[in-house]
């Protein structure tokens, strides 16, 4: 009487997207001594299975790499001696521990192959077809 449908939840890759955000961190230095930062990146009111969601969470782990690199939100910590390489690292390891096609599509409008490979991101060969 009713047709069945069958619909694929978005919450297993929204789950996947914030462990891995939740790993995403920087280095700093406190007096003298390394420290690493981390911040979690939520992906609420994001779609990323969608293109513009994936651009809105590119976004926001791109900021979140700034705040690491520099400040950490934290008094008294310095910067990264070399805040662009920190925050190129924190975002490549952010990018290839979410794992998400869309991301990667993002992330590669900005950076090489080459770039994506250096920090182990796989890059589907769809993708890099493009």
């Amino acid at each position: 009487m009713y047709p069945k449908t069958t619909a694929m939840s978005a919450w297993p890759i929204l789950g996947a997207a914030i462990a891995a955000c939740t790993l995403f961190a920087g280095s700093v230095a406190a007096k003298d001594d390394a420290v690493t930062v981390s911040i979690q990146v939520s992906t609420q009111g994001v779609d990323v299975s969608q293109p513009r969601g994936a651009q809105e969470l590119y976004w926001r782990l791109q900021q979140a790499a700034r705040v690491v690199c520099t400040h950490g939100n934290r008094v008294g910590l310095a910067p990264s001696p070399n805040p662009e390489a920190c925050r190129e690292k924190a975002l490549a390891d952010a990018i290839r521990a979410a794992n998400l096609t869309l991301l990667t599509q993002v992330y590669l409008a900005s950076h090489t192959l080459r770039e994506a490979a250096a920090h182990g991101i796989d890059v589907p060969v769809s993708v890099a077809a493009k």
